[in-house]
């Protein structure tokens, strides 16, 4: 499948999807630079990309395959693929594994997950199959028990696991309890999620042979993000010219950043996809220019939002659940704080509440409804927290001078990563 050009990319989005349109209704007929367009509102976005009377589709839902992606229970979100670009997905980002590390006749186990519309086990599935060397895959799955998966890693001599961080850390946290190591594996392939240090060193004590490297960076909803660079740092990637055009903004102003080390939010345009045009939206992650062309550094998550282990949260989620549960508006401001420790991330709601309102009994009722509204919104934290992949999620009360701001633009910050970066 060809990759279009911009400006005929705008123009098909402009015509035939009613989302885009009313976007880009005032700009000009011949706007065609990524320059001339807005950010994506992602909340607009949502909004619109409805299972009935969808507004961001150029095309009736007719020949599509349909994948879940972030989003929470009430609300669920999808994001769709013709055949032919999901071919294109795939073999592009097949072509990508090899800078990760892919041998001819490696044999690669797949411990991502599936089923419930999830994407990703079937993606590194389908990008081993159309990656352009020999390779043999192992479609395992993160779900499978632990107890059969360790004896086919053995008897098929594995020499690739890839999975997330937390799948990975969880295997080798086993492997250690009944005193095994697998030293056939040479490559750890990892991906959503951000590999840390403490993680490092479980994963060297049970793939004592093993290199920890980014399978590349890519969402169901963005697409193509970044290619690994080969190297130290598992943060570095490169853009995949020409399939996408990833852009860097400055946070406050929206500036366009081209100046290596300074950070700011990740935009994408994918330019294969007309079905579910993407263009120039947030892919959720903060990012700086490296000196090398072309190349970028992952630094975290934005305040679209944020991953805590396994789970994806958005600053919406949180929001939803306080107004659901403070039906008397207590609730001046809420931040997301992510923090790290024993080995595990945890989230911690930072919630202002006016001075003078600080009856201790009655803001810790308040904080168990916010928590219950956001575990049932987000069940998937719930369910990593009683897996032991991440901390209970726990209420901070504070006044609204105690929240950051930005220090240019004294708005409110609302997620705060506090996790080191390896």
């Amino acid at each position: 499948m060809p990759v279009h050009q911009l400006s005929d990319l705008i123009r098909h989005a402009r015509h035939h999807s009613p989302f885009y349109a009313e976007l880009y209704a005032d700009l000009p007929p011949d706007a065609d630079r990524l320059a001339d367009l807005p950010v994506v509102d992602q909340s607009a976005f949502w909004q619109a990309n409805t299972l009935q009377n969808n507004r961001v589709l150029t095309a009736p839902l007719a020949e599509a395959t349909v994948f879940k992606t972030g989003g929470t229970s009430g609300a669920p979100k999808f994001s769709c693929y013709t055949r032919d670009e999901w071919r294109e997905f795939v073999t592009v980002f097949g072509q990508g594994l090899l800078e990760a590390g892919l041998r001819p006749g490696h044999r690669v186990a797949d411990l991502f997950y599936a089923g419930e519309l999830y994407a990703s086990f079937l993606f590194i599935l389908d990008s081993l199959a159309h990656a352009p060397v020999d390779n043999v895959r192992l479609p395992i799955g993160g779900g499978a028990p632990l107890e059969s998966t360790i004896p086919t890693l053995h008897d098929f001599a594995a020499q690739v696991v890839a999975g997330t961080p937390t799948t990975l850390c969880r295997l080798a946290e086993h492997l250690i309890s009944m005193g095994r190591q697998l030293p056939d594996v040479e490559l750890l392939f990892f991906g959503g999620e951000a590999l840390f240090d403490d993680q490092r060193r479980l994963l060297a004590a049970a793939f004592p042979n093993a290199e920890a490297r980014s399978l590349g960076y890519a969402s169901v909803d963005a697409g193509l993000l970044g290619c690994p660079v080969p190297g130290p740092d598992a943060r570095l990637h490169r853009a995949f010219t020409p399939h996408s055009v990833v852009e860097i903004l400055d946070e406050t102003t929206g500036e366009v950043i081209t100046e290596p080390y300074r950070p700011g939010r990740v935009v994408v345009t994918s330019l294969f996809r007309r079905l579910m045009p993407i263009i120039r939206y947030p892919a959720g992650d903060r990012a700086e220019w490296t000196e090398t062309e072309g190349h970028f550094r992952i630094l975290g998550r934005a305040e679209e939002g944020v991953r805590v282990g396994p789970v994806s949260l958005y600053s919406q989620d949180a929001q939803a659940a306080v107004t659901a549960a403070d039906t008397r508006g207590r609730v001046m401001g809420s931040q997301l704080v992510v923090r790290r420790w024993d080995g595990r991330d945890g989230l911690i709601l930072r919630l202002a509440t006016a001075p003078g309102d600080d009856d201790p009994a009655e803001l810790e009722v308040l904080a168990k409804e916010i928590i219950t509204e956001l575990y049932t919104a987000r069940p998937l934290y719930p369910d990593s927290e009683h897996a032991g992949f991440v901390h209970p999620l726990t209420v901070e009360w504070a006044r609204h001078r105690d929240l950051a701001v930005n220090s240019r633009s004294g708005k409110l910050v609302r997620v705060i990563d506090e996790r080191p970066t390896a």
